[in-house]
């Protein structure tokens, strides 16, 4: 929340914000807290109040005031579209979920789609679906590629050129509004790439450049991309990697995945001919993030795919 970017709809509560705001730019956040306690007395459901609320108190050092301002937020607004949860859990030392809220991760991307490529390509050296298709060498060549999690279409301008039909799905409808500006898909849809149905439908190549970090356990996914793979299609993903654990939560509020762990689940899918790449995707706050490129091919036959929670991959 900056200022009164998510007003309470209450227009009293809304100016104590403000000048809560005001306190705080000027390094007042004592004054800020009490300001802005007394906008929450006036409009106590307001969950983006409760989480600004909370980034006050974490500036001061005040983890439990911190961690119980966010627990209002989830609280007021259990969607958590700004991440309270996650917030709270990370400051807290508290088992993190292994998933995020859908709600998040379409408004992270709802705001940040207008200046997207420019901060993801210039100021963090992102260079994930160039590294993708160097490792798909000619297996980028597809009838039908599905590109999961398609943002503004970076990894579909890498693909454009070597496939007959290419879709994407993705969860932030201002994400697909800048893809379909490039005119690079013949297909574009709002999907949860969270919790994606089955379909008739089977693609040769299924992309996910710097997606799957924002979903954490890759059980479900992992299951329905083989399934959703034709006979000797390919699966081509990348990963932040850290092998202290199977996931790990950042406090960037992207997900790591141990080079372990994907092995592993990849190989209860049944995918064949694995190949995982040390690479780095990115840089962050001037470092280097260590990462996985990962390319796999679907088995020649598959199973019945189980739906129920971490299980969801094959019987």
């Amino acid at each position: 929340m900056r200022g009164t970017s998510f007003p309470s709809g209450d227009p009293a509560a809304d100016r104590r914000a403000s000048f809560a705001e005001t306190l705080a730019h000027l390094g007042d956040l004592a004054g800020a807290i009490e300001a802005l306690r007394g906008a929450l007395d006036l409009a106590p459901g307001w969950a983006a109040g409760w989480f600004r609320l909370g980034e006050y108190h974490e500036l001061l050092g005040e983890t439990q005031l911190a961690c119980d301002a966010w627990t209002h937020a989830v609280e007021a607004d259990p969607a958590d579209p700004l991440g309270a949860g996650l917030k709270r859990d990370l400051l807290s030392g508290a088992p993190v979920a292994d998933s995020m809220p859908s709600a998040f991760v379409e408004l992270l991307f709802d705001q940040y789609a207008p200046r997207f490529d420019a901060s993801l390509q210039d100021k963090l050296h992102y260079r994930g679906p160039q590294i993708l298709a160097r490792a798909l060498g000619t297996a980028i060549a597809a009838e039908k590629a599905l590109d999961l999690g398609c943002g503004t279409g970076l990894m579909g301008e890498e693909l454009r050129p070597h496939v007959r039909h290419l879709a994407g799905y993705d969860l932030s409808q201002n994400m697909l509004g800048e893809a379909e500006a490039k005119g690079l898909y013949d297909l574009l849809e709002k999907r949860d790439i969270g919790a994606l149905d089955l379909q008739p439908e089977t693609w040769d190549l299924i992309t996910a450049a710097d997606v799957f970090i924002y979903l954490g356990a890759l059980e479900q996914i992992i299951g329905w991309c083989a399934a959703s793979l034709k006979p000797g299609g390919t699966l081509a993903f990348t990963l932040e990697r850290d092998d202290s654990a199977p996931l790990t939560l950042r406090e960037s509020r992207r997900f790591a995945h141990s080079r372990a762990y994907v092995t592993d689940l990849l190989a209860q899918a049944g995918f064949t001919g694995v190949r995982l790449t040390p690479c780095t995707l990115r840089h962050d706050r001037g470092a280097p993030i260590a990462s996985l490129c990962i390319t796999a091919q679907r088995p020649a036959a598959t199973r019945p795919l189980q739906r129920d929670g971490e299980d969801s991959v094959f019987a």
